[in-house]
């Protein structure tokens, strides 16, 4: 239902609702200016840092999380993805209550371990598993692997793909579109600060969907090539799919040339399948790494692989450690997570309200005329403000994310919290999540298409 009049303008209505926003969210306000004088820029994290301020939280229960000020939000954002079993839940809380009061920290493997491991080799099909405790150190892993396995120097990866901050994939992030070379020969720029140009001299850059340029790539320097990491769905400028035959011509063209193809479905793993991409799509990948939903809600990683990148490791000669690797508290919330939390069930309904949801969404803004789609996988849903489909990194660049910015202020100060990055961020429905959460979604977009300016 309309409350309010249309805007002027996207300028306007943004304005409008940075203002309802301090507002509403006073406290939060307060406490980053406390936290600036101990935290650098006032937050833990620079993911945490966005406009028109952070947004400090409470608590979080079921579905539902509550901020400093005492607002409620239906939580679509997951902790960034990572919150597929909703919070506080009783499996979860009860696993690592009991391990608390077991010790949480012995540098030693555990039981749990073997139970996760199993039970993630089912799901992805992939026989051998280590872990760690972030998605960056997995695919730390996954590249130094590739490289010391073929004694190869070179890394392959997509066109604004993010796979972590470490050195080797901070090349062609999230560059403006004249930093990027010709389509046919896609340049390497840099993509922060500190990172050696020799370091991304070693990673060629490839877009996303072409097998044509991927094969050119390989034929000029193959016998140099380690592998490729690709996110099998990508999910850093929207939520794009691969084509068909994509996936399965990467494969093909890695075996040929003689070099390993990882995964990085550190978004994607649990949440678009219970075997993530990976057994969705049906392209078997010699790596894969996962962090975010596995973990239950607490930091986490693994890798995944084949029999033989599995030796390569037990045998010494690719030395893969960590303080914190598998500990206890880490396996006992993964372990709850996996056999009693994300059950075929949970996942069969999950997937039938984000599904749901996004239908939802996508009529209404077919019926208001104004430019997009929505599209959903599992249990993410992404709306794109475009008048085409996104399938390459630089087609994301012409997305409006004047709207997406809009579409985010407008949720949160009408009780839905969703990822801050609206023009590049998939949401996340939870197995805690209601029909009233989602409607709840649907009628606060209903009044934003109503409202927003027909210009």
């Amino acid at each position: 239902m309309v409350t309010s009049g249309t805007w002027s303008s996207i300028g306007a209505a943004i304005e409008s609702e940075e203002s309802t926003f301090r507002t509403r969210q006073a406290r939060s306000l307060e406490l980053t200016r406390e936290a600036r004088e101990y935290l650098a820029g006032g937050v833990a994290s620079s993911r945490q840092s966005t406009a028109p301020h952070p947004f400090w939280v409470d608590r979080g229960v079921g579905s539902r999380i509550w901020d400093q000020d005492g607002n409620e939000f239906v939580d679509l954002h997951g902790g960034h993805g990572a919150m597929l079993v909703g919070h506080s839940h009783p499996a979860i809380v009860r696993a690592g209550a009991e391990r608390l009061g077991l010790g949480t920290h012995f540098g030693q493997p555990v039981p749990d371990a073997i139970v996760v491991a199993r039970n993630l080799s089912e799901r992805f099909g992939l026989p051998q598993w280590r872990f760690n405790s972030s998605g960056t150190e997995a695919t730390h892993d996954a590249v130094r692997l590739m490289r010391a396995i073929t004694g190869r120097r070179i890394l392959l990866k997509t066109e604004g793909g993010y796979h972590g901050h470490h050195e080797s994939v901070l090349v062609s992030l999230s560059n403006s579109g004249d930093e990027l070379g010709p389509v046919s020969r896609p340049a390497s720029p840099l993509s922060g600060a500190g990172v050696l140009r020799e370091f991304a001299d070693w990673t060629r850059v490839v877009p996303w969907n072409d097998l044509g340029v991927l094969e050119s790539v390989l034929e000029e320097c193959g016998d140099d090539v380690a592998g490729i990491i690709v996110e099998p769905i990508l999910m850093n400028f929207g939520m794009v799919r691969p084509d068909p035959g994509y996936l399965e011509g990467v494969r093909a063209l890695t075996r040929r040339y003689g070099c390993l193809l990882a995964y990085d479905e550190v978004k994607s793993g649990l949440v678009v399948d219970p075997g993530g991409a990976t057994a969705l799509l049906g392209v078997r990948p010699d790596i894969v790494c996962l962090a975010k939903a596995f973990g239950g809600g607490i930091a986490c990683g693994a890798i995944g692989g084949t029999s033989e990148v599995g030796e390569f490791i037990a045998s010494g000669k690719y030395l893969q450690i960590g303080t914190f690797n598998g500990n206890p508290l880490h396996m006992a919330m993964s372990r709850a997570a996996l056999t009693e939390v994300l059950t075929p069930q949970a996942y069969a309904t999950t997937y039938a309200r984000t599904e749901s949801l996004a239908r939802t969404l996508g009529e209404l803004l077919s019926a208001s005329g104004r430019p997009g789609y929505v599209d959903s996988i599992g249990a993410k849903g992404m709306i794109t403000f475009a008048p085409h489909r996104v399938a390459t990194y630089r087609d994301f660049l012409s997305v409006n994310q004047e709207i997406g910015r809009l579409h985010w202020l407008f949720q949160h100060n009408r009780g839905v919290f969703m990822p801050p990055w609206g023009a590049g961020q998939p949401w996340l429905v939870s197995v805690q999540h209601t029909d009233e959460d989602l409607d709840l979604v649907a009628g606060n977009f209903e009044e934003l298409v109503a409202r927003m300016p027909k210009h």
